[in-house]
């Protein structure tokens, strides 16, 4: 694990950021404060963090840990929540992550594993929500995770890029990465969701027709700068074939095994050329890169929620990210961007009460595909 080298946040920079909360913000925390919270708690606050919190506390949301007045059980169940989370991945999904020993047969033997092998991984830290920055003491810049169980997504490069992207809507100019071990696992690769990765949904089409489409829906994801994974357009491509999308290249694609992943984009591109689907791409015309293509897309994710292939939060969570905040935020997806904060709440989260605000989610895509496209405001 090495600490990106990025600018030192200065308390200016962080009082800065601060103003683009939608939240009040208190005085900030003294060093003598700090310190009796990483002592009461048995962790430490990155250094970004830490000036960050010197700068102001927000408060006045639940979704804001409040490290001065807030309740201890509150904030430690807050801390233990990335490793109960894994935790009840492994009792629950089968999760056994590929650098520990051999799961044991007994889920209660595995469990024993699994917490003896979590207790060395680095702290996550609570920011905001279900947000976490890892809690390194003396390094900055590391990436903010958002963390439900092992569905983990990068939400920003660093906490300043975070605090732009959550709550100013600005897309990052920066390449995602992930630095912290153990937890970049599940973004590069492992069971999560990462909102910068291609849509993890299941193959809806059920003609040619559909097929197609979703095969234009991945090159434009590849178009907005979403990084495909060989798998995901293999078997895109394994179900147009079986839905008889006629290729060249397609039994091609549709047939590679796990040693010829590094073939399938170029595959790829020649299934997408001899369907004629490269020469009809939307042209990057406006201030807002890509953004006819990206509204296509947002349509999309809608039609996937509403359909039940892709989960409400994480279709929530890709809209936020590519849709409303790529897109300058506009209005009209501020409705589903606010059920999406609320389903990620942390209250919401503990109360286990997140199944009605799907609900929420899954009917306000529904009114969205209703109406006209993109829709007004």
């Amino acid at each position: 694990m090495n600490a990106p080298s990025t600018p030192r946040l200065t308390l200016d920079a962080a009082r800065a950021l601060q103003g683009m909360l939608r939240t009040e913000i208190g005085p900030g925390l003294t060093e003598r404060e700090l310190d009796a919270v990483e002592t009461r708690f048995g962790f430490t606050f990155a250094t970004d963090h830490r000036v960050f919190l010197s700068a102001g506390l927000p408060h006045g949301s639940s979704r804001w840990p409040d490290w001065r007045n807030g309740d201890p059980e509150d904030l430690a169940g807050r801390l233990a929540w990335p490793v109960e989370g894994v935790l009840f991945d492994v009792e629950h999904n089968g999760f056994w992550h590929p650098a520990w020993p051999s799961r044991p047969a007994e889920t209660s033997e595995a469990l024993r594993v699994a917490r003896t092998e979590l207790e060395s991984v680095p702290q996550l830290v609570p920011v905001y929500g279900h947000r976490y920055l890892p809690g390194i003491a003396g390094e900055q810049g590391h990436p903010v995770l958002s963390v439900y169980q092992t569905d983990i997504i990068l939400y920003g490069n660093d906490l300043a890029d975070y605090i732009h992207h959550e709550f100013a809507g600005r897309s990052s100019n920066l390449l995602t990465r992930t630095t912290v071990d153990f937890w970049s696992y599940f973004v590069e690769g492992g069971p999560g969701i990462d909102v910068t990765l291609p849509t993890p949904f299941t193959p809806y089409a059920t003609s040619a027709e559909e097929a197609v489409d979703c095969l234009r829906m991945l090159d434009l994801e590849r178009l907005i700068g979403r990084r495909p994974h060989p798998a995901q357009l293999i078997e895109v491509g394994l179900t147009a074939l079986v839905l008889d999308v006629e290729t060249e290249s397609l039994p091609l694609l549709a047939g590679l095994s796990r040693s010829e992943h590094e073939q399938a984009d170029a595959l790829f591109d020649q299934v997408l050329d001899e369907l004629s689907l490269l020469q009809d791409l939307p042209a990057d015309a406006t201030d807002l890169p890509w953004e006819a293509a990206r509204w296509e897309l947002v349509r999309w994710w809608l039609q996937l929620i509403v359909n039940g292939r892709l989960d409400a939060g994480a279709g929530g969570d890709l809209i936020t990210y590519e849709g409303w905040g790529a897109l300058a935020r506009p209005q009209s997806l501020r409705p589903l961007v606010d059920m999406t904060d609320a389903y990620n709440d942390w209250a919401a989260t503990r109360r286990g009460d997140r199944e009605p605000l799907a609900e929420e989610i899954l009917e306000e895509a529904g009114r969205l595909l209703a109406g006209p496209w993109p829709p007004l405001g």
